[in-house]
């Protein structure tokens, strides 16, 4: 049975689903290092937030856990009056089997759960992921009226997802994110100490995980009502090669082969829609986001 963690200011309890969605006006489906963050910011803002996920003790304070697999459970809501509801779910492994699972029926039993509280929210987003625009090259830019061609089974299912979400929330407001990196991710920075980068020509677009979920709350909170769709990115697309160049400087370590334009492959994405709303982003490239990388640290 699912359990709800509310998080107090000195300590933690289980209480009533009744009386944890009578006071939280956000709910958040997904819970991970994004949602939590996200979650965190808006709780800073005074709003209480419900975050839905496997493990409640893993919700972050002062966030609410409900533990529930959205993989074979559908929660209850009981009376839950969401104001704003964030999907950020995230599947393991990479399959096409899991995300179905996660992303397609996972979400949908949340939107039964929350469509049976009668209460629908005024503000959605659902976080998706560029990927659904495949890796082939599309000059000069992609943006959101670039159309989706999903390179695998798993692009496919988010395509799907954002499709189902549409469906069922004809207000909300997918982003698509690019590359996320930053707080205890240390992926990409492994791979330039041990000298693993093998294509540095290949255009990559990134994002640092604060701005992602800034731009979240952007959406969720902005006076203005939100476009449907939105590309998540820094300011800079850049080569891996320039960007492990860089990294590779501040670790003291080898640097890879050198990026040639002339030889660049893959998709550079525009961030410009979600510029021109109000955002920006603190760290508009990889120079700032990996301002802090160095090899006393890492």
């Amino acid at each position: 049975m699912a359990t709800i963690l509310s998080h107090l200011p000195t300590t933690g309890r289980e209480s009533s689903a009744y009386a944890a969605g009578m006071t939280s006006d956000v709910l958040l489906v997904g819970c991970g290092d994004l949602g939590s963050t996200v979650g965190r910011q808006l709780a800073s803002r005074g709003h209480d937030v419900l975050a839905l996920r496997r493990n409640a003790a893993l919700v972050p304070a002062p966030l609410r856990g409900l533990s529930v697999d959205l993989t074979s459970e559908t929660p209850a809501l009981s009376d839950l009056r969401a104001r704003y509801l964030v999907v950020a779910l995230a599947a393991r492994p990479r399959t096409e089997e899991a995300y179905r699972a996660t992303y397609v029926e996972g979400m949908r039993r949340a939107l039964d759960a929350l469509a049976a509280t009668g209460h629908p929210p005024e503000r959605a987003v659902l976080v998706s992921s560029t990927g659904v625009h495949g890796s082939q090259d599309q000059p000069p830019l992609t943006d959101e009226t670039t159309p989706t061609a999903p390179g695998d089974g798993p692009a496919a299912m988010l395509l799907e997802a954002e499709e189902l979400f549409a469906e069922r929330l004809p207000g909300g407001t997918v982003l698509r994110f690019s590359g996320l990196y930053g707080g205890t991710s240390t992926r990409f920075v492994d791979m330039v100490r041990e000298g693993r980068v093998t294509d540095p020509h290949q255009w990559t677009n990134r994002i640092h995980r604060e701005d992602a979920a800034n731009a979240v709350v952007h959406l969720l909170t902005r006076p203005e009502t939100p476009e449907r769709l939105y590309l998540g990115t820094d300011d800079e697309p850049a080569q891996l090669g320039d960007v492990a160049t860089y990294l590779a400087a501040r670790l003291g370590v080898p640097a890879p082969p050198p990026a040639d334009p002339l030889h660049g492959h893959g998709k550079r994405l525009s961030n410009a829609r979600l510029r021109a709303s109000g955002w920006e982003p603190s760290r508009p490239s990889y120079r700032e986001g990996y301002a802090d990388v160095d090899a006393a640290k890492s």
